[in-house]
């Protein structure tokens, strides 16, 4: 793992502690691991082993929550592991948004300059395997979802495709089995015996529209709200997204991401 130094605070050491504390009970809007909601929808036959063996960053405990905002920016990286020799715990995208919320860090910016002006929509009568498949072409974990005028009616997110979506597990055919004739291997004394089978797991989602699974209870902002408000919005409300308006348009979307830039 790599590692980040910096100067001496106790900013890293709290949001350890946070995650310790929060640790198990994590309330389920939110996914902050490493391999989130898309990964375990497009990769369904991984078994816990292969989320043991990759590199990922890590930070020292004394690191500034600004430096560890900057190596998430960077890495992309929604949980961090703290070593200071050792294991010492594991900070969360979701603790430093609650230390903007809290004023423990910067929050002063106006999320209108840090929101994204790209918003991934879907239509609410959208079968939910068609929205699935929306979100994953478009790499995103969300959607605002659009009724039959155009407006907002909702959100869609990867969390709520995976609270309904169920593996199946089965067989695949991978052909016949080969053997020969003991006395003399030729081709033509190759024959099929039998059909060999491999085990599958599949996620099968149901076929419903998206206003069946959405979050209809939609909030907003605008853009003039500071990334402390904005933070403090996402944790009482227990989302990572928000949508930025202007009047009754959509003007943009904030991510929990967008306001570590408000540290850097």
């Amino acid at each position: 793992m790599s590692g980040v130094t910096g100067s001496v605070t106790a900013k890293c050491k709290v949001l350890v502690y946070a995650e310790r504390k929060h640790v198990h009970n994590e309330r389920h809007r939110r996914h902050d691991g490493p391999r989130g909601p898309r990964h375990l929808i497009d990769n369904p036959d991984e078994d816990q082993l292969a989320l043991l063996v990759e590199e990922v960053p890590s930070v020292e405990g004394g690191a500034s929550i600004e430096e560890l905002a900057e190596l998430m920016l960077r890495e992309g990286a929604r949980r961090v592991p703290v070593v200071d020799g050792r294991l010492e715990g594991i900070v969360t995208i979701t603790d430093v948004v609650r230390a903007i919320a809290a004023g423990d860090a910067p929050g002063d910016a106006a999320v209108g300059d840090l929101a994204k002006e790209t918003v991934n929509c879907v239509y609410e009568g959208t079968p939910l395997p068609v929205a699935e498949r929306e979100l994953s072409h478009a790499a995103v974990p969300y959607a605002v979802v659009l009724g039959d005028e155009g407006d907002h009616v909702g959100m869609l997110t990867e969390v709520d495709v995976i609270d309904v979506a169920r593996v199946v597990e089965g067989e695949e055919e991978t052909g016949g089995s080969i053997a020969s004739d003991d006395d003399d291997w030729k081709w033509e004394s190759v024959r099929t015996v039998g059909n060999s089978y491999m085990p599958t797991r599949n996620v099968e989602l149901p076929g419903g529209p998206v206003s069946e699974f959405m979050t209809g209870d939609l909030v907003a902002v605008s853009g003039r709200r500071s990334a402390r408000e904005v933070a403090r919005t996402m944790i009482e409300h227990d989302i990572e997204q928000v949508p930025l308006v202007s009047g009754d348009d959509l003007a943009g979307v904030v991510r929990d991401m967008d306001l570590l830039e408000a540290l850097v």
